[in-house]
């Protein structure tokens, strides 16, 4: 992986192309499912449905620092969905955060990648989360903490469709608008499974992008699978944020994503949401994926 230093001394940017960014999305599902078949516990479904999210913003978004994990201007991403650390852990690990050595210790006893992410022991994780709807929240807390610092950075929230259904989420998303934080972006993984069943079947919160335009977001709409489209998406939202008078709103990026996304036994299946795979299971993944990255090249 090749960096370049941005202006500030601290700051770290990635000179991936989007195809390489696609391919670099691919290995984190190949981390995830080897970790997680490792450790025998975690959360595979909505950690691959991620895969392209995590990776646009890391590797050509988020301006942070594996040097400095805590530097103050750095921007803050918050995973609301906790569920899905292993891919973070994975794209954090690549960037150099820590040692790529410490993912096969995820969810063990005393290991720094507990089964959610704990900012207290894993550098580059800037909120504990886990308990679904909170997440969004600290975010807002983080950007309303910019504005009065007179900083610049600028706060991340991913959230899963299923989350949506908590009544925190939307108490958050009317601050926000109220606030005007035009430093903030929540993205909506829309897998359309949850832990039980489909969103529609368990409380379909249909119009979702109806339901964030009448709380008072900008929303934008992407394929969370196509790198160019994510990162057109937060162009949109950076050209918006530098173009506004004062203050404005914040914005939602609802990402459409398939539950399992690159395991085809495991995509749209709400089994995969928090299962393992058998030895057999993991050997027909790892060769699917692996011949789906030779398709990429």
């Amino acid at each position: 992986m090749v960096f370049r230093r941005a202006n500030q001394s601290n700051s770290v940017s990635c000179t991936q192309t989007a195809e390489d960014t696609a391919k670099t999305a691919h290995q984190l599902r190949v981390d995830v499912l080897e970790m997680i078949y490792n450790a025998q516990t975690g959360h595979l479904g909505g950690s691959l449905s991620a895969a392209e999210i995590i990776a646009t913003l890391y590797y050509h978004e988020l301006n942070v620092s594996p040097d400095n994990p805590e530097w103050p201007d750095r921007d803050r991403f918050v995973l609301s969905k906790g569920h899905a650390a292993p891919v973070l852990y994975a794209a954090l690990a690549d960037m150099g955060f820590f040692s790529r050595d410490e993912l096969a210790s995820l969810r063990q006893v005393g290991s720094m990648l507990q089964g959610h992410p704990d900012m207290r022991k894993t550098p580059g994780v800037d909120m504990s989360t886990g308990s679904l709807g909170q997440g969004l929240s600290a975010a807002i807390g983080m950007a309303l903490a910019a504005r009065l610092d007179g900083k610049q950075y600028h706060v991340w929230a991913l959230l899963g469709d299923g989350e949506l259904n908590e009544g925190q989420v939307w108490e958050a998303a009317s601050f926000a608008s109220f606030h005007g934080l035009c430093n903030l972006t929540a993205i909506v993984d829309l897998n359309r499974v949850q832990l039980d069943g489909t969103t529609d079947c368990i409380l379909c919160m249909k119009p979702v992008a109806a339901k964030w335009k009448a709380f008072g977001w900008d929303v934008i709409e992407v394929d969370g699978h196509s790198v160019a489209e994510l990162l057109q998406a937060y162009d949109m939202v950076k050209t918006q944020r530098a173009e506004s008078a004062g203050e404005t709103r914040p914005t939602a990026i609802l990402a459409h994503t398939v539950k399992g996304k690159g395991v085809s036994f495991m995509e749209n299946q709400a089994a995969w949401h928090g299962n393992v795979p058998s030895a057999e299971q993991f050997d027909a993944a790892m060769e699917e994926l692996g011949r789906d990255f030779a398709c990429k090249r």
